[in-house]
């Protein structure tokens, strides 16, 4: 398989540690753009991920480890999905996604809009049982259809609904009646970030998080649930979102409690202006790594 070179990889990791036949990680980029309402950009969010990371640190001060070498981390090279419609590269993602898994690698998705988390979602269900999704958004993205398109970056989750009810929302913060409608009839376990916010209970909400969760965890972090004081670089920022060491606490307690089986990070819309957007995007990503093992 072939594989990006330590000048283009995650990291910048050197061959010995990011050669396909010696990683346990996968970094698949899916820079698919072909629905986004607001902004857009998205489709640069691999490649500026990448690039970004070559500035965050082996050594993680938390775990005290160097996971890149504990496991090897290999990139695939990206590939171009400008003339694909949205179905036929869902379709693409979960084959190359399911492939991957196959050959017993944990995989992280690079986005590319939200889209692409259905095709990540449609992979992993097959491999795993009793599989929850942990949705880590501003937006609810759970309408029947956006702008003519049921494969819409907002309606992404209602897509994985039908076939995945497992669903735990956090952050969210921005929806539309139909979607509030929907999470009520469905009992969908929605964690409002203003209810986090007001939380008075001697739970913490992220032990309420990780008890709604099953067994099997695949996290789609969706850029925007973060505060956009955070990450401003996102097509759709939302204010009064979640913060960062809060939010790594609950990813903490998820790989603590849970087994975290592959995640996506999506909806970065590289921008001149929040150049660091990208780099935070990649701490991120080797954070949630490191969690997850």
């Amino acid at each position: 398989m072939k594989t990006l070179s330590p000048k283009t990889n995650f990291l910048g990791i050197e061959k010995d540690f990011s050669a396909y036949e010696n990683s346990k990680i996968a970094i698949y980029s899916a820079p698919l753009e072909n629905t986004v309402s607001y902004g857009s950009g998205t489709k640069n969010g691999p490649r500026e991920i990448l690039k970004a990371s070559h500035y965050v640190e082996f050594y993680d001060e938390e775990t005290n480890r160097e996971l890149c070498f504990e496991k090897g981390i290999a990139t695939l090279p990206i590939k171009d999905f400008d003339r694909l419609k949205s179905e036929a590269a869902i379709n693409k993602i979960e084959k190359d996604i399911f492939n991957l898994i196959s050959d017993d690698k944990f995989v992280v998705m690079l986005g590319g809009e939200h889209t692409v988390t259905l095709g990540s979602v449609l992979a992993h269900n097959k491999k795993y049982d009793d599989l929850s999704i942990l949705q880590i958004d501003a937006h609810s993205d759970l309408r029947e259809s956006y702008e003519g398109s049921k494969y819409s970056h907002a309606s992404v989750m209602r897509r994985v609904y039908e076939f995945n009810k497992k669903i735990v929302q956090v952050g969210i913060r921005a929806q539309c009646k139909e979607e509030a409608d929907f999470i009520k009839s469905n009992e969908i376990k929605t964690f409002y970030a203003r209810d986090i916010r007001n939380e008075k209970s001697n739970v913490k909400w992220q032990t309420k998080i990780v008890d709604a969760l099953g067994a099997n965890v695949y996290i789609t972090f969706d850029i925007d649930g973060l505060d956009p004081s955070i990450i401003p670089a996102t097509g759709t920022p939302e204010p009064g979102g979640l913060l960062w060491d809060e939010t790594l606490d609950l990813i903490k307690l998820v790989g603590k409690k849970k087994n975290i089986i592959g995640f996506d990070v999506v909806e970065l819309a590289p921008s001149k202006f929040h150049a660091s957007s990208n780099f935070i995007a990649a701490k991120l990503i080797y954070k949630i790594l490191n969690y997850s093992f």
